[in-house]
């Protein structure tokens, strides 16, 4: 009901446009269907992706991924720090002459290790552990290497480095010392190089 007490009618095509209402005057016209002139968009437009918005998904993505690897960066500073190895007696010098070896367990029973005295009388220790798919690894004292049998992978005997085959990374070193005439095992160093 309107004000004055009149009924309204409910047919507002009926209506007349305002009078100035450029829009309203063309759809009466019959001009153009009404839906169009309220909501213009051009579809073909709309497929198009301007400089301004291509660019602010770059830099939105940008600051997106600075704040994740800053995220990643302050875990990392908050994580707990390297546990302390433990000092180990892992054989008697004398005990290994040139071109041997010695298998011991460090830092704990479940982690084998191998250690070698090399031709030129050096001494080295690794992981026996294949970095692939921990197969043990054996010393070829011909070649000078640590070597993988189950799918020929070879690491040099001086830094555990990966010489061939599938292995991704080189051999976890443990740092020894040796000391009085005996060898001691004093941490792990992951994929170390020389």
């Amino acid at each position: 009901m309107s004000t004055s007490g009149e009924p309204v009618s409910e047919e507002r095509s009926e209506r007349a446009p305002r009078a100035g209402h450029a829009k309203g005057a063309a759809a009466a016209s019959g001009r153009g269907e009404v839906w169009k002139e309220e909501f213009s968009v051009d579809a073909a437009e709309d497929a198009y992706v301007l400089r301004r918005q291509f660019t602010k998904f770059l830099v939105l993505t940008s600051a997106g991924m600075a704040c994740g690897n800053g995220w990643i960066w302050l875990r990392s500073l908050a994580a707990a720090p390297a546990a302390a190895y433990p000092r180990a007696l892992i054989a008697k010098a004398g005990d290994l002459e040139p071109g041997t070896v010695r298998v011991f367990s460090y830092p704990n029973d479940h982690d084998p290790c191998i250690l070698i005295r090399r031709a030129n009388g050096a001494l080295a220790a690794f992981s026996q552990k294949c970095t692939h798919l921990s197969c043990a690894v054996y010393y070829a004292a011909e070649q000078d290497r640590l070597e993988c049998p189950c799918h020929n992978g070879a690491f040099s005997a001086e830094s555990g480095r990966v010489l061939q085959g599938p292995p991704p990374r080189p051999l976890p070193r443990i740092r020894i010392e040796e000391r009085d005439g005996d060898v001691y095992a004093l941490g792990v160093e992951e994929g170390a190089e020389p």
